[in-house]
């Protein structure tokens, strides 16, 4: 898996985006995500969809890539860790955490995540409601109005954009959409849609490939 980080500053901090769905806060040692949802593909199989039981696997392949290369202290998911219910994958991404013992996990609660609060107390998941803030910015799973002050990082849309080429021929890729007072995080799940339509005013849009950061 190849890395591309590109750094941008936002209400004065400096945030690493990445070309991996989740961008690094270095300042403050913190690699922040959204949407990860794990349980997904278990609860499609469950009512009879049939989803590939590896659409985890690959997700937290990724994940720890990004933990390896940043090495950070705290992995903060802005919203929708889980996906619904306790099922095997959930169960699956308990034991994946047991690597990690070093680093503190932290969930602002987003809409998907209706698991018993016993549960990630025992997952070790600091969680968070309905948001944390850190200096001058706030995490928060959904779009809120901010303070004069406060800078927003976000999740829960699943950000996308279309590149239009020659012929008619286009391209849907996920991104980082970034206003004066908020950025809003793609989805870490593959197994995730791309919202197109929800673009906030005058905001950059960062997309992303496999090999590369762009903006647009």
């Amino acid at each position: 898996m190849h890395i591309v980080t590109k750094n941008i500053i936002c209400n004065q901090e400096t945030f690493t985006l990445t070309n991996q769905r989740a961008l690094y806060w270095e300042s403050e040692g913190a690699l922040v995500l959204s949407d990860l949802h794990v349980g997904k593909s278990a609860h499609f199989r469950k009512h009879g969809i049939p989803i590939p039981d590896n659409v985890l696997i690959k997700d937290l392949e990724r994940l720890k890539a990004l933990i390896t290369f940043f090495k950070p202290k705290t992995v903060l998911i802005v919203g929708d860790l889980f996906h619904a219910e306790f099922n095997t994958d959930v169960a699956h991404f308990k034991i994946w955490l047991q690597q990690f013992p070093n680093i503190n996990f932290e969930l602002i609660i987003g809409n998907h995540d209706r698991l018993f609060l016993a549960l990630y107390k025992d997952l070790n998941i600091t969680i968070h409601r309905p948001k944390k803030s850190i200096k001058k910015t706030s995490f928060v799973h959904d779009n809120v109005k901010s303070n004069a002050n406060e800078f927003i990082i976000s999740g829960h849309t699943h950000p996308g954009v279309i590149i239009k080429g020659k012929a008619k021929q286009f391209i849907k890729l996920p991104c980082y959409q970034v206003s004066s007072n908020q950025l809003i995080l793609p989805a870490f799940s593959l197994f995730t849609g791309l919202n197109t339509k929800n673009c906030p005013k005058e905001c950059v849009n960062y997309a992303f490939t496999d090999g590369g950061i762009y903006k647009v």
